[in-house]
């Protein structure tokens, strides 16, 4: 017998199902925005294969050195999401700029600088995204003033840029670009400590991310990099790191949770 398409006269209804709740409405939605941003910001990463992966390093990365700075778990959470977000403006970069082997002209680099903001304005309307805004946003300041797009200096830049930043550095320069082979991880710290010593980068996060490069940053790259990612070997450093940091302590087991779905958090 053919299924009945449809409903005879007089047969029960079914009753519809009841609306979701006003605040549960909203959490849906809410998980669906930071959903597509998170993936707008990977295709953005997508568009070039040598930068591949790099929000997933520096995402981790950073939530290494923001572990040795004794950071809370909101500030972690932040600095994960940051990592993959950071540079989520640069979807409106043209590739003309974005990839270009040489040097950028004036009016190519008054293009490039416009990410920043341009990325903060992208994730604005999602609440949940508050801590990240100022790193997508203060990521390129420098400490003495002369970075973009603020030209904050010092403790006005915020903290959790200013994390992110040495870990975007030293990623950037540690990888090859359009523009320059990659660089030994010898040859990336000299280059961080000439700017430090420049007067463009924090000399405490420096020193902190200097102190923990050897035992834990050089590791976390190695995590990111592997096909299957080991939560629990990630997991297990960051933990005897924070015990390091933070002696006396006992830390049995870090709430890294986030790194399994950094939306869902």
């Amino acid at each position: 017998m053919k299924r009945q398409l449809i409903q005879t006269e007089g047969a029960e209804k079914r009753p519809s199902a009841a609306p979701l709740p006003r605040s549960a409405r909203q959490e849906a939605c809410a998980d669906e925005s930071e959903g597509i941003l998170f993936a707008l910001a990977q295709a953005v990463e997508q568009r070039d294969s040598i930068t591949a992966g790099h929000c997933e390093g520096l995402a981790l990365t950073s939530l290494a050195l923001g572990v040795g700075l004794c950071l809370d778990r909101p500030s972690l959470l932040a600095l994960y999401r940051g990592g993959y977000l950071h540079d989520i403006g640069k979807v409106g970069i043209p590739d003309s700029i974005l990839f270009k082997p040489g040097p950028l002209t004036a009016e190519e680099w008054v293009v490039m600088r416009s990410h920043a903001a341009r990325g903060e304005e992208i994730c604005r309307h999602v609440k949940s995204f508050a801590q990240v805004l100022p790193i997508i946003r203060h990521h390129h300041e420098r400490w003495d003033g002369s970075g973009y797009p603020d030209g904050l200096r010092g403790e006005q830049i915020p903290l959790l840029a200013r994390v992110l930043q040495i870990v975007d550095i030293y990623d950037a320069l540690t990888n090859p670009r359009p523009y320059k082979p990659a660089f030994t991880a010898k040859h990336a710290l000299r280059v961080i400590e000439e700017e430090t010593v420049r007067g463009w980068r924090d000399p405490e996060i420096v020193k902190v991310f200097f102190s923990i490069h050897s035992a834990v940053i050089v590791k976390v790259a190695g995590y990111s990099r592997r096909a299957e990612f080991d939560l629990e070997a990630m997991r297990a450093s960051l933990t005897n790191l924070t015990q390091a940091f933070k002696p006396g302590v006992a830390v049995s087991s870090l709430d890294l949770g986030f790194l399994e779905n950094p939306v869902l958090a």
